[in-house]
């Protein structure tokens, strides 16, 4: 033992590598000083199934390889030998190999250094076979015999050698692109909230102010937007509190596989109808404007097809919407966002420019009272649908470079801030115009041959075609978490969803055009269970007793109330034929 403690400390000084912490196996890991078979993980195991570079290799060993055992301890294994072998030689007829069993030129080793652990020496004269044994830095990555063969096992237990990762597992390197993935800055993020909530539902402001009133249409909005603006930053708090990075997953932290069901339902209906609702919009807004730029449009030959509804909804639907649906990451949509805010500034600055202009017998009277009317709790439906931006919450979250739950809450702060201004002025500007005459889409209460008018109807189609994309990414989010939860990105899978959704929701935006429907029925009911009543339920269930808690249950409590009575009335006048049917133009 004297003599073969000397060997290994000459060597150790002869061939000494760069100054780290050597490794040291411990428990089963370990090589015991006797002659015992070492044991070993079935990673480990795998190491020994490799071949040798060496042609001169016995056949005994290529035995002892298939059955993957080890050699003994080097006690053991040089106990035939009448004396230990000078300092710095090699057994005879034992080739220098690297840890991996590949020849390495000049010593310098292929693979990258290994982690290692500072550990304090032992010496080799301790006894048990329990107790450590010293890996000396000159046998590290060398050999195949004993202690050397021992030695190129992974340091770091149940982790696989490169080579063996690299012969049984194909790279996958969308499974290494998630940190790589692309970020937004805060003006990004603010621009795609703010999109997001100015959207189709913008239009719809007037009307909901005829079905309330004036005074409650404004007490309504300010309230709706204070209440919304706490529930897009609970659910970011929630998904924290539960520990999950998603809507879905946290409701289903909350509730199981029900709420799951019920939040993917309640989130994919409503992304999907707002996808129908702005291929509605694109088609009653964009071949208005082309008849009146070229009156003689639908008289020439192919070029008829930019008059038509039907055409022009297909043609730029699949050739900008889709495009852009077809994007991975939502931080790319930043421009398209940044120009649909310019399109809504256009729309708003329209409306009430033009409002001064309308001809009297377009203009409506303020019948009714003043402070409130009957149509209060459809009223909230239109709100609501305009303002439920929570199914991008944690997209939006996501794509910030800086992810805090401060700076979101300052997008989102931001975001309604600026909404609730441009609902107000176009809520205002169109009712005090119209009256009781007002529409679900203001624009079409105006003149076809008002110019500025045309102007912001073709911004608006613009606002939609690259507002449609965002809701697409909800969509395939929904339909990614729910059916394929644990599954990598797969290219195929997306542009699958993708062409599903903006297709499907073209075919049936091909089939109807009234918009009123839509956001009546859409804000009673998805927008409700997302904006009013999910995200206070799931913080009721995850938080302690506190102020906090009690508002989310009445919060909650107004988001059931709307949500019944609201789907009883839209029912009912539908049922009852009293509204007029909207002909397709």
């Amino acid at each position: 033992m004297d003599d073969e403690a000397t060997y290994y400390d000459r060597a150790h000084d002869l061939c000494r590598l760069p100054p780290t912490p050597r490794p040291r196996l411990r428990g089963k890991h370990a090589m015991p000083l006797s002659g015992h078979v070492v044991a070993m993980s079935e990673n480990q195991t795998l190491l020994y199934g490799l071949s040798s570079d060496s042609e001169s290799e016995p056949e005994s060993h290529s035995r002892r390889k298939a059955s993957h055992r080890l050699s003994p301890s080097p006690s053991s294994s040089r106990t035939a030998s009448a004396s230990p072998a000078l300092p710095g030689s090699r057994p005879s007829g034992i080739k220098r190999q690297s840890s991996f069993a590949q020849p390495r030129p000049d010593g310098a080793p292929r693979t990258p250094n290994r982690v290692r652990f500072e550990e304090p020496r032992r010496s080799l004269h301790a006894t048990g076979g329990d107790d450590w044994v010293e890996l000396d830095g000159d046998d590290y990555m060398d050999g195949h015999h004993g202690r050397e063969r021992v030695q190129r096992l992974p340091l770091l237990t149940g982790i696989e050698a490169p080579s063996v990762t690299v012969a049984e597992e194909a790279f996958n390197p969308e499974d290494h692109l998630e940190s790589a993935r692309p970020r937004s800055g805060m003006r990004s993020a603010f621009m795609n909230m703010a999109n997001s909530i100015i959207g189709a539902g913008i239009i719809g402001q007037p009307y909901a102010f005829r079905n309330a009133g004036l005074v409650t249409g404004t007490v309504l909005l300010i309230g709706l937007t204070v209440i919304v603006d706490w529930t897009i930053r609970l659910i970011v708090i929630n998904s924290k509190l539960s520990g999950t990075d998603s809507f879905q997953a946290t409701v289903q932290h909350c509730f199981g596989k029900s709420g799951l069901v019920a939040i993917s339902l309640a989130q994919w209906l409503f992304a999907f109808g707002g996808m129908v609702a702005f291929c509605v919009i694109v088609g009653d807004t964009i071949p208005k404007v082309m008849d009146h730029l070229i009156p003689s449009l639908a008289d020439l030959p192919f070029l008829w097809l930019l008059s038509n509804r039907r055409a022009i909804m297909v043609l730029l639907i699949m050739g900008v919407s889709f495009p852009l649906s077809l994007y991975r990451d939502i931080s790319k949509l930043a421009k398209a966002s940044g120009l649909a805010l310019v399109s809504m500034i256009i729309i708003i600055v329209t409306v009430v420019t033009q409002s001064f202009r309308v001809p009297p017998e377009l203009k409506g009277q303020l019948s009714g009272s003043i402070v409130i009317h009957s149509g209060v709790f459809e009223a909230i439906g239109v709100i609501a649908f305009a303002f439920v931006c929570h199914h991008n919450s944690l997209l939006i979250y996501g794509s910030l470079r800086k992810p805090t739950i401060d700076r979101f809450a300052r997008v989102t702060h931001y975001s309604t801030s600026i909404s609730l201004v441009a609902c107000l002025v176009m809520a205002l500007s169109g009712y005090l115009t119209f009256g009781d005459k007002t529409m679900g889409n203001v624009l079409s209460n105006f003149p076809n041959d008002n110019v500025m008018v045309n102007i912001a109807r073709l911004f608006f189609g613009l606002n939609m075609l690259t507002t449609l994309p965002l809701e697409a990414f909800v969509c395939r989010e929904v339909m990614n978490n729910y059916w394929f939860p644990d599954e990598p990105y797969h290219p195929n899978r997306h542009i699958i969803f993708t062409s599903t959704l903006v297709i499907s929701a073209l075919t049936l935006s091909l089939l109807t055009c009234d918009l009123g429907v839509v956001f009546e029925l859409f804000g009673a009911t998805s927008a409700c269970a997302l904006a009013f009543i999910l995200p206070p339920l799931c913080y009721i269930k995850l938080a302690k007793k506190s102020s906090q808690t009690y508002l989310a249950m009445a919060v909650v409590l107004f988001g059931c109330t709307v949500m019944v009575i609201s789907i009883i009335k839209t029912t009912s006048r539908l049922t009852l034929g009293t509204d007029e049917p909207v002909q397709c133009s």
